[in-house]
């Protein structure tokens, strides 16, 4: 298991190549939720996410001969987004694989940063080509499935550590579970006595159903959040999933959408629905927990647009 030396190492590779994004109290937060909450802001993060800490570590852990056969990547949008960004800071070609899914400005964003960008009809396909595309001799920069990219991932929860005043709770979203096992590991060490709880929307349960099976497992995926949407999690993030964090929370697509527009409306912020979903569980946290909490959110990414948070907000009806 990645233990806090690793995620150190990971803070000292990517520094100078990734933001050191604000940890800041959120009044409008705690207004609306009725209990103080600390927002760590990795929508700010180059690239818009969180996701280009883990693709910088594992870019710049690479030998020569890996940098030069080319990177691939799989990703519902932010993870293609950061690979291709960071590798053409760092002179990599690289190739990102997208279901068609994947929201048009994460695959525009890809292209644009010069990245080869390949589309599939669906999650499971697009995991599938990468794979095939990698024994074919590309370099794979998985988006959760390696112990690099998930200390990568962890130094948002080092800096949150440093950062943030008194915590009693975090709230952390969960797709293929590379930033929670991260940020859990680096809090376990730093703040043992605060607990991690994970979101997932429905349609994108993939660390739930695991726990729930006991180990990975595949999961259908009808989630409008395609950057939750792995069509299984791992080994490697089942593990410390199961062993650090509380639980993981499930909440629905329109709940994420409306957190979306309360995080922009509260929090003054432009989030995306993989971070909207964090207010209604961060609901059932404070309810849970009652006196005393001190809520943690990680704002994971912004990478969406008011005509795609339009759309889903009047098909929800909330509008």
């Amino acid at each position: 298991m990645s233990d806090i030396s690793d995620i150190e190492t990971a803070a000292q590779r990517i520094a100078g190549h990734v933001v050191r994004t604000p940890t800041v109290p959120s009044p409008g937060l705690g207004a609306l939720l009725g209990v103080p909450v600390t927002a760590k802001l990795e929508l700010l993060q180059r690239t818009g996410s969180f996701k280009a800490r883990g693709a910088t570590a594992k870019l710049l852990s690479l030998s020569g001969a890996e940098r030069a056969a080319g990177v691939v990547a799989v990703s519902g949008g932010n993870h293609g987004i950061a690979l291709a960004v960071m590798a053409a800071a760092l002179d990599v070609k690289a190739t990102v694989v997208m279901p068609r899914t994947a929201p048009a400005r994460s695959v525009a964003l890809a292209e644009e940063a010069g990245a080869s960008v390949r589309l599939t009809d669906g999650m499971d396909s697009a995991f599938r080509l990468v794979n095939r595309l990698r024994d074919e001799g590309l370099t794979l920069v998985h988006p959760f499935d390696d112990p690099v990219v998930i200390a990568g991932q962890g130094t948002v929860g080092l800096e949150l550590a440093e950062d943030a005043g008194e915590l009693t709770d975090v709230v952390v979203s969960v797709g293929g579970g590379g930033l929670i096992a991260g940020v859990a590991a680096a809090l376990r060490a730093r703040r043992p006595g605060v607990r991690v709880w994970g979101v997932e929307t429905e349609g994108a349960e993939a660390m739930s159903g695991a726990l729930k099976a006991g180990g990975p497992v595949p999961v259908p995926l009808s989630s409008l959040v395609t950057t939750l949407s792995a069509p299984s999690v791992s080994q490697l993030t089942y593990d410390r999933v199961s062993a650090l964090v509380e639980e993981v929370l499930v909440v629905s697509d329109r709940d994420a959408v409306r957190g979306c527009l309360d995080l922009a409306e509260h929090a003054k912020v432009w989030a995306e629905p993989a971070a909207g979903c964090l207010l209604p569980a961060a609901r059932q946290v404070a309810e849970r927990v009652g006196d005393g909490v001190r809520l943690g959110l990680v704002v994971c990414g912004g990478n969406t647009t008011p005509r795609e948070l339009a759309g889903w907000a009047d098909r929800f009806g909330i509008l």
